[in-house]
């Protein structure tokens, strides 16, 4: 019965193309939760308009967003599939969470400090709350399990220390959520510089695999990603660039690193790359076609985020009932 499921929130920014890394790393194995809780996935378009936004790019993306959700396995009759603006609650218990929430808490959130250099003549107060509204993203649907990447690991105990500080004044009102970081996660690098995480905001277009790039262009990329002088194919600390590929390899066909190593012993890193670059497209290949599937049915979409929306709203108004009522407002 649904009453007896745990609950799965995670939201994703309509910022542009998504890239192998969030594919692999994340939104693959979402669908894996749907069977054993109630799942809440969410395109957190507040969150994106702390950076100055094109309207028109905006809500197009938006859409592609929720079409990628779906492309990559999941199902809108078993997830609850929406966008964040739908859902007013969202920006409401935002700013009341803002009010539990201390200054010197957002002050040291790295990613605060990241995105302020990056986006210098924009430093403004969405940028520097917006951990808030994401505890309120989660909090609102009373999560158990948040998946997160270790970029996000910050943000989530700052959701936790928020309702465990409102649960202290008020009592038992919002689920303390758990991360979860699943052991087999893979970790995908920039194939310029694989030291670093794959990031789709990377200016740097050939260190970055998008999920929608045509074969030709991850041919191309692939073509041009950085290895080492050994030649030789090796999983090894010292060896980032070969390593990142093999996982990449590894992650597409499901061969392990020994039997990669033996498939391409005694070959060039051209052979390997070019294998790799195959193996990625062909892979991608069924999420791109049915993308575009999507992407030609806006009224489709359209219908899964008034359902998901009027889904999760129903969620929402039993968390914002109690919250209200507890603070003091006049419901």
């Amino acid at each position: 019965m649904l009453a007896d499921k745990k609950i799965v929130f995670s939201g994703v920014q309509p910022s542009g193309n998504l890239t192998i890394g969030n594919y692999l790393g994340a939104i693959k194995n979402f669908s894996r939760f749907s069977e054993d809780y109630k799942t809440f996935y969410c395109v957190v378009d507040l969150h994106a308009i702390t950076v100055r936004q094109v309207p028109a790019e905006l809500r197009r993306r938006t859409y592609e967003t929720l079409a990628l959700y779906m492309a990559c396995g999941l199902d809108e009759k078993k997830n609850t599939l929406f966008v964040q603006s739908h859902v007013p609650a969202h920006a409401e218990l935002g700013w009341i969470l803002d009010c539990y929430t201390m200054f010197g808490e957002l002050s040291r959130m790295t990613q605060f400090k990241d995105k302020s250099q990056k986006h210098a003549e924009n430093i403004n107060a969405g940028l520097f709350t917006y951990p808030a509204l994401m505890a309120a993203d989660i909090l609102l649907y009373q999560t158990d399990v948040v998946p997160t990447g270790v970029d996000q690991k910050q943000h989530l105990e700052l959701a936790r220390d928020i309702a465990e500080r409102f649960n202290q004044v008020y009592g038992d009102t919002f689920t303390v959520p758990e991360s979860y970081i699943p052991t087999d996660t893979m970790k995908i690098m920039s194939l310029q510089e694989p030291t670093a995480k794959m990031s789709k905001s990377d200016p740097n277009d050939n260190a970055v695999v998008r999920i929608l790039d045509s074969k030709d262009d991850i041919m191309r990329k692939f073509k041009k990603a950085v290895t080492d002088s050994e030649a030789s194919v090796r999983f090894s600390e010292d060896k980032p660039g070969v390593s990142n590929l093999m996982t990449i390899y590894h992650a597409f066909t499901g061969k392990s690193f020994e039997d990669i190593e033996r498939e391409f012993d005694g070959r060039g890193y051209g052979d390997f790359k070019m294998a790799v670059g195959e193996a990625c497209a062909d892979g991608l290949a069924p999420v791109r076609e049915e993308f575009a599937r999507l992407m030609a049915d806006k009224a489709h979409l359209e219908s899964v985020m008034k359902n998901g929306a009027d889904e999760a709203a129903y969620y929402a108004r039993k968390t914002m009932s109690k919250v209200r009522r507890k603070i003091g407002f006049v419901n």
